[in-house]
């Protein structure tokens, strides 16, 4: 219970990343707030097969934490205001985490096929980037807010991205909205800095989620295929991707690191976090991180006869390093 005392705020936390990230914060004896649309409103009455927010906050007490659900629409700034006063009057002023995760582009994502930007209708931007960004900009000022007044001023604001922020993934308003969540992070922290209020943007591997499993039972993953990246390899990241509560871990061993600090304004990947801070998926494996160079054999991105047996014997420190990530991707 590492985070007994402490108060959180997961968005988006019916299912998916948000689930297992409010799940590991509740295990750990955080008091979690947790959002999402209402049972009427959500995907799960189009996948009944899916988690709702109600089975979230019973398992988080299952764990022995504590959970409060608040059916909020991120799609509507009105909310989300009444959100921060429900916290910060039923707490004292208090929060200690929030995690920016509500999405609501998934479904559209999924669904477009090989349709380019301009075969689409543009209100798509609306649908990716409304709430997977917009409201995270609305969620980070109303924490900063109460962050930023306590004596001593503290507190974790963690952006859930990708590294669809760094190339093209997916889609165009997919990218754009990571890439700017990304400059968002950074941008943010230089301006907390001096209240000593980490932010930071985490980027998870792939993740087997229950909307992802879904999908691709009922055959109705219909997403652009990479250029970079063949199907076979596709399938191979998605059967080693990491849990939905990976993330989780990697936020509490961010959230009880008296340095995290260091990562402020940073773009981290949760493999990386993992190996830095020595723990492990729910399952015992140790996720590989995209940047090592065993990810790219193990996977089969780089095909060179017996990799995936070379892979075994590289050690996972042998990454390449972040600076040349951003300098590969550069337009510049």
């Amino acid at each position: 219970m590492s985070l007994r005392g402490k108060v959180a705020l997961v968005t988006g936390a019916s299912r998916g990343i948000g689930r297992g990230i409010a799940l590991q914060l509740g295990g750990n004896g955080a008091k979690v707030y947790i959002t999402g649309r209402k049972p009427e409103q959500s995907l799960a009455t189009q996948y009944t097969a899916l988690p709702s927010l109600e089975k979230t906050a019973k398992e988080i007490e299952s764990r022995g934490g504590q959970a409060i659900i608040v059916y909020t629409d991120h799609s509507d700034m009105s909310q989300v205001k009444t959100l921060f006063q429900q916290i910060e009057s039923e707490n004292h002023g208090t929060l200690d985490i929030l995690v920016n995760n509500a999405f609501a582009g998934g479904k559209a994502l999924t669904s477009n096929g090989e349709k380019l930007f301009f075969e689409e209708e543009p209100e798509v931007w609306d649908i990716v980037n409304n709430v997977g960004l917009r409201n995270h900009y609305y969620c980070s000022v109303y924490a900063a807010r109460l962050m930023t007044k306590r004596q001593p001023p503290s507190g974790l604001i963690v952006n859930i991205s990708s590294l669809g922020g760094l190339r093209y993934f997916m889609s165009v308003p997919y990218g754009m909205g990571k890439q700017a969540l990304d400059r968002m992070s950074a941008d943010m922290g230089v301006e907390l800095a001096p209240y000593k209020v980490t932010v930071l943007s985490l980027w998870p591997g792939a993740v087997k989620t229950e909307l992802t499993s879904t999908l691709i039972e009922k055959n109705e993953m219909n997403i652009k295929k990479s250029k970079d990246i063949s199907e076979d390899a596709t399938k191979k990241i998605m059967a080693n991707g990491e849990s939905i509560e990976f993330p989780g871990k990697a936020i509490v061993a961010l959230a009880t690191d008296p340095n995290v600090r260091r990562y402020n304004g940073r773009c981290v990947l949760t493999a990386d976090l993992g190996q830095s801070y020595g723990f492990k998926d729910i399952d015992g494996r140790q996720i590989l991180s995209p940047r090592s160079i065993n990810y790219a054999f193990a996977n089969d991105i780089v095909k060179i006869p017996g990799g995936a047996t070379l892979a075994n014997f590289i050690p996972n420190f042998f990454k390449i390093p972040g600076w040349l990530l951003t300098l590969a991707s550069s337009k510049f």
